[in-house]
């Protein structure tokens, strides 16, 4: 924890560098997901609630998954820019280096102009939590900050896998944005609105469901059954971090150099 405190601190002195520059690229990040914001607040003005959610049920979704994809995006940005490693060959310089590659990666780059982006989801979470009639319990406190930090894992371990395949395709592949931005958009509404099987796929694949559709329901009171079972659903969060590790080491065991 101290080398990636050392990580931190020597990219925020870097980019702080440019301080006009750093405030104006946080700024922009606090209005991009504002504008989708905006757009779930008309959709809710015009309809005034979808398959029984309420604007401010589903705000509170919003806020959850766009809070853990500012933090992925923030501290796990290193694995989303890997394939530049790659590329330039500098990945070789980490393997000779007497720490994990995951850790290096990790700190090779951070975004914090995404601080925007996460004051802005910090906004939301709080005027969802004042319009909504939750009786609050330490359970219930506690399933909440799994939930952002469940959501944290998952989209960290999608960078992580993207980052896997660049040991083979030197570049990076688009398609790992289905499942990061397309996840961040899907999720950030409760499953139950969508066909069963983008159910099916976003609860047992990419348990995305169980980071804020099945706990919010706990959090809410609307669980059937034992509230406990929805309260450790955000596990599946770090359950699903475990296989990302290990395709990662994978890929590390059979990288071989682009011989830049």
């Amino acid at each position: 924890m101290r080398l990636y405190m050392h990580y931190l601190a020597i990219q925020f002195k870097s980019q702080m560098q440019y301080r006009t520059s750093f405030w104006l690229l946080t700024v922009g990040q606090f209005f991009i997901p504002f504008s989708v914001f905006a757009g779930l607040y008309f959709m809710f003005e015009r309809f005034g609630q979808v398959q029984g959610w309420s604007f401010y049920e589903v705000a509170l979704c919003f806020a959850v998954i766009h809070l853990a994809f500012s933090f992925s995006e923030c501290f796990s940005r290193g694995f989303d820019a890997f394939s530049t490693l790659v590329g330039s060959g500098d990945f070789d310089r980490l393997l000779v280096r007497p720490r994990t590659t995951a850790l290096q990666v990790l700190g090779s780059k951070f975004e914090f102009t995404r601080f925007g982006r996460l004051l802005q989801s910090c906004l939301v979470l709080a005027v969802a939590l004042i319009h909504l009639p939750v009786a609050w319990t330490a359970a219930k406190a506690v399933t909440m900050l799994l939930m952002v930090t469940s959501g944290v894992m998952i989209f960290t371990g999608i960078f992580m896998l993207a980052a896997t395949l660049c040991f083979w395709t030197i570049e990076g592949l688009e398609i790992a944005n289905i499942f990061t931005d397309g996840g961040r958009e899907m999720a950030q509404y409760p499953l139950n609105i969508y066909q069963k099987w983008v159910t099916v796929f976003f609860t047992f694949i990419i348990p995305f469901g169980c980071v804020n559709y099945l706990p919010m329901l706990y959090i809410l009171g609307r669980a059937d059954g034992n509230g406990i079972l929805y309260m450790l659903t955000p596990l599946a969060g770090f359950a699903f971090m475990l296989p990302c590790v290990l395709v990662w080491q994978f890929g590390v065991r059979h990288y071989r150099s682009t011989g830049s």
